[in-house]
């Protein structure tokens, strides 16, 4: 089973395959911080320190809520993570937190549709 190391708050938690960091920083004493756990309010963010390969795709919420910025650096959101079939060490600091929560989400634009006609 895969470990997710919560760094900033010294846990280390064996988790079953395809497991949220946030869920099981809640059932274990991760200790990271969360609110809605929905993927719009930023409080779960972390850093992920080593694993990145590990997790799943980036989801619609994350690319909204943290952008390429964040994400680029390494950022995920808790809530929408999940560790597939290796191990993760994440961390977290308040001030990457506030930053994030104040945030306004990205619009996603949608696809064009292009239409043609023949005259």
């Amino acid at each position: 089973m895969p470990k997710i190391n919560y760094a900033t708050s010294g846990r280390v938690i064996e988790a079953p395959e395809n497991s949220n960091i946030l869920r099981i920083s809640l059932r274990y004493d991760g200790e990271l911080p969360n609110k809605c756990g929905g993927g719009i309010c930023g409080t779960c963010v972390c850093k992920i320190e080593e694993g990145y390969e590990n997790l799943d795709n980036v989801k619609v919420q994350e690319k909204r809520k943290l952008g390429d910025e964040w994400l680029n650096k390494g950022y995920r959101l808790g809530c929408q993570s999940f560790v597939t079939d290796g191990d993760v060490t994440v961390s977290w600091d308040e001030e990457t937190t506030k930053e994030v929560k104040k945030r306004k989400p990205d619009k996603i634009k949608k696809k064009e549709k292009i239409t043609t006609t023949d005259k």
